[in-house]
């Protein structure tokens, strides 16, 4: 018994806007088939004992914590640019 049908394909493919021959419709009948086939199995184990997740390894935040430090002095910074006014970099406009 198939669980799902050629016309079925054939629908997704159409509201994906996939062009698909009768040869691949054939070929993705039997392997969507074969994928609901082996998900109805996995329905068969017996999951009451196992808790819920969201990821199969336990996930941690490695990264560092968020420290503030003092930044560039202001007239440091503003001697290396190559145009400055007002205590601000100065750029090239890229709106017209």
């Amino acid at each position: 018994m198939t669980r799902i049908s050629e016309e079925q394909v054939r629908h997704v493919a159409h509201l994906a806007r996939l062009a698909v021959t009768d040869e691949e419709v054939h070929k993705f009948t039997e392997q969507l088939d074969a994928i609901i086939t082996f998900a109805e199995q996995l329905n068969e184990l017996d999951t009451s004992n196992v808790k819920p997740t969201s990821h199969v390894l336990d996930m941690k935040n490695v990264l560092r914590e968020d420290k503030s430090a003092p930044g560039l002095d202001r007239e440091e910074v503003l001697k290396n640019a190559p145009d400055h006014q007002d205590g601000q970099i100065r750029v090239p406009s890229i709106i017209e």
